[in-house]
């Protein structure tokens, strides 16, 4: 029918299925999701206006969406294992308004909230603000301070609304030393402490966290976004139960669709859902809702958690793998998903060996390190993740095989490193070396196909 009524978005749609079909996707946040969730998502549940709560509308008609809503919130409290006392709100549309609608409600403007610091692999949501003089940056990085107490541009609304104190990992280890975490709370009396990230490799400690909060009269909020799925699959530790609330995003690790699920007691979660209503957005998406509560569904499953646990084993694999091909690993290793290469010696920094590795066929981002001075703009580092490889049903011998065409296009691009970047653009684009080793990936990639149409969930693990 698109094809028809609208052949430009099909064309579009067409070559974007292809090149996730060709390409293989190491980005740790994105993954794919059954052809049932997205039966749900593109369902007539995106006509209904539903504003309010279960039971609690302001408009007629919502008997149905009511039914979905609640077993959305059934299931994630049986996926999740949450207390008896505990609840869930799923109308969230993103894991930042998950966040803020927590804020909302458990802040007063001027408040303390104290964060993972984002270059160490925290998230902005959790109130990144940054100095624009490259001198004071420079300056923080080599004063060895493990407090960082926000600069003049403040990127995200959290920082224009509260004041931000963030923790740093240490210099060395690039890991966080709960003892030292413990002191800056101490000193600071945060209103709110906030665990979790975009790009921490190893477990955080949520009980020993718990004992910081307490100490100082805190709140704990513990954002799981990235490790959703790996909890849910008992392959990394759980926060519920632990923290106050738990908020997460439903599409990375969950593979369960756009969205986002808060967690927490049902004293907390009446004050939580008026932050998101009215204090943050209206009407819910409930085609979103419907792809959520299918993915909660599945990953009730005994086979995802097969998935969930083969996804750390194939990120510790790579890992090693890459070690084994002369990168350097960011903590030496993983713990769950995600893993960073630093690649200060290297001949290409994060965001140009992205790119180059785009064109071979291997879908990557840069990111920022810990305690680096690389331009932000081009950081050092690279994250790489398995949670999209491992739904298309790859193991440890594919980990191996992607290893040795990343160290591939980084000898291949070992000599371009003084080029600019329209330079090593059009290099790439014209490298037949890169172009053979993305046909290699496409056809690795056809063996893997997302999803196959006859099953419910991707290749047996």
């Amino acid at each position: 029918m698109l094809k028809q009524s609208d052949p430009e978005v099909y064309a579009i749609l067409k070559k974007e299925e292809k090149r996730q079909q060709d390409k293989l996707s190491l980005i740790a946040s994105e993954n794919c999701f059954s052809p049932s969730v997205r039966e749900a998502v593109g369902s007539v549940f995106s006509h209904k206006y539903s504003e309010g709560n279960v039971g609690e509308r302001y408009y007629e008609g919502n008997e149905n969406i009511d039914q979905l809503e609640q077993l959305a919130i059934d299931r994630a409290c049986q996926l999740f294992k949450v207390p008896k006392d505990w609840t869930a709100n799923v109308q969230a549309l993103s894991g930042s308004n998950a966040n803020l609608a927590v804020y909302l409600a458990l802040m007063e403007a001027g408040d303390t909230l104290m964060s993972m610091y984002l270059p160490d692999g925290g998230h902005l949501s959790h109130g990144w603000s940054f100095e624009p003089d490259e001198s004071k940056r420079k300056a923080d990085l080599v004063s060895g301070s493990l407090v960082y107490l926000g600069g003049k541009r403040k990127v995200h609304l959290t920082s224009r609304l509260y004041k931000v104190v963030q923790y740093k990992t240490e210099p060395q280890t690039k890991l966080f030393n709960y003892d030292e975490v413990e002191k800056i709370a101490v000193k600071y009396k945060p209103r709110l402490i906030i665990t979790g990230g975009t790009a921490y490799p190893r477990n955080i400690d949520y009980r020993r966290m718990r004992e910081v909060a307490d100490r100082v009269g805190a709140l704990y909020l513990a954002d799981i976004a990235h490790e959703a799925g790996l909890v849910a699959g008992r392959a990394v530790r759980s926060p519920v139960g632990v923290a106050d609330v738990v908020t997460m995003t439903t599409h990375k690790t969950l593979r369960a669709g756009r969205g986002a699920i808060i967690l927490a007691d049902k004293g907390l979660i009446g004050k939580i859902n008026r932050g998101l209503l009215p204090g943050l957005q209206g009407g819910p998406h409930n085609h979103n809702i419907a792809g959520i509560t299918v993915g909660l569904g599945e990953a009730l499953r005994p086979e995802f958690t097969k998935y969930a646990q083969q996804v750390v084993k194939n990120a510790k694999h790579l890992a090693k793998a890459l070690e084994k091909q002369g990168f350097k690993i960011v903590t030496k290793g993983t713990d769950k998903h995600l893993l960073l290469v630093d690649l200060n010696d290297q001949p290409i920094l994060g965001k140009n060996f992205a790119f180059i590795l785009d064109e071979a066929g291997l879908v990557t981002n840069a990111t920022t390190l810990p305690w680096d001075s690389s331009p932000p703009r081009n950081p050092a580092g690279l994250r790489l993740g398995t949670p999209w490889v491992t739904t298309r049903g790859m193991k440890e011998k594919e980990m191996d095989i992607i290893a040795s065409w990343i160290k591939q296009v980084m000898n291949i691009a070992s000599s371009w490193s003084k080029l600019t970047s329209q330079e090593l653009e059009e290099k790439a684009g014209a490298s037949m070396e890169l172009k053979n080793i993305a046909r290699a990936v496409s056809k690795l990639g056809r063996n893997f196909m997302d999803f196959p149409k006859k099953g419910m969930v991707a290749r047996a693990i």
